[in-house]
């Protein structure tokens, strides 16, 4: 007997106004720079007229905002605020802040969370290294999943069924999905990741995951500056990065995380 083929999913009931708006917001999350209103309406499909109100609803409840030089409109952080409240994210974030701030003072550098969301990782908190001098990378950044350091380790340690998922939304195949996966593999036999940053010059991205059971649900990452003088050498710190990710991922278990 053949197998039966899935339905598409359909909604059984319709808010166009509501789909509207979200497909707004979708569209300004998947973009890079800001767009007015006719590039919107010419992406969506969908006339200036009948989402003209719709912006403007959407600016003055905070969800974006229009850009000083006219540009046109960009996300707000209001969406990644309300995210931040659900008990999951604020009771890890409670849990890790204690340790990383141990971490930091420890190893003399900076060091921040980031977990997935669709195809992108972002980053959900963060502890700057003690002193004057420093670099961190600001809470609510966002990169695709297959191009960031902190990505690869959580992709590294997800089931094969979350792992096709993931190459499918970051849109992966053939011999870069092949790539992705070796390197993964890699990361997972060696317990942590080290990557020179491919956009600041000086830095080498030590990532290690944040385990529930054998799955990552984040990755702690020190974004190392080969500094003069060093409170700690990269080797010593890529201990102490691993350390605390297996110390946050105990504590996760004994605090019982929804």
């Amino acid at each position: 007997m053949a197998p039966k083929e899935t339905a598409p999913r359909v909604s059984r009931y319709r808010a166009p106004a509501l789909e509207k708006g979200l497909d707004v917001l979708e569209l300004l999350a998947e973009e890079k720079t800001p767009l007015n209103l006719s590039a919107i309406s010419q992406k969506l499909g969908r006339s200036s007229g009948e989402l003209f109100r719709m912006l403007q609803v959407l600016e003055f409840k905070g969800f974006i905002t229009s850009t000083g030089n006219s540009a046109g409109y960009v996300l707000t952080n209001k969406l990644f605020a309300l995210a931040m409240t659900q008990a999951p994210v604020r009771s890890l974030v409670e849990t890790a802040l204690p340790v990383m701030r141990k971490l930091t003072q420890d190893i003399g550098q900076s060091a921040h969370i980031a977990v997935a969301s669709e195809d992108q990782i972002v980053v959900i908190t963060r502890i700057e290294r003690p002193g004057d001098l420093g670099f961190s990378v600001r809470i609510g950044y966002r990169r695709e999943i297959a191009t960031a350091t902190s990505g690869l380790v959580l992709f590294a340690y997800q089931n094969d069924e979350t792992r096709k998922l993931w190459l499918k939304r970051c849109r992966l195949k053939g011999d870069a999905a092949e790539d992705f996966v070796r390197r993964a593999n890699v990361v997972r036999e060696r317990g942590h990741h080290e990557a020179a940053s491919h956009f600041v010059r000086g830095i080498t991205d030590l990532s290690a995951p944040i385990l529930r059971g054998d799955v990552a649900m984040a990755a702690l990452t020190v974004p190392f500056v080969h500094s003069n003088p060093l409170v700690m050498d990269m080797t010593h710190a890529v201990e102490h990065v691993r350390s605390a990710a297996a110390q946050i991922s105990e504590d996760i278990v004994h605090g019982d995380l929804p």
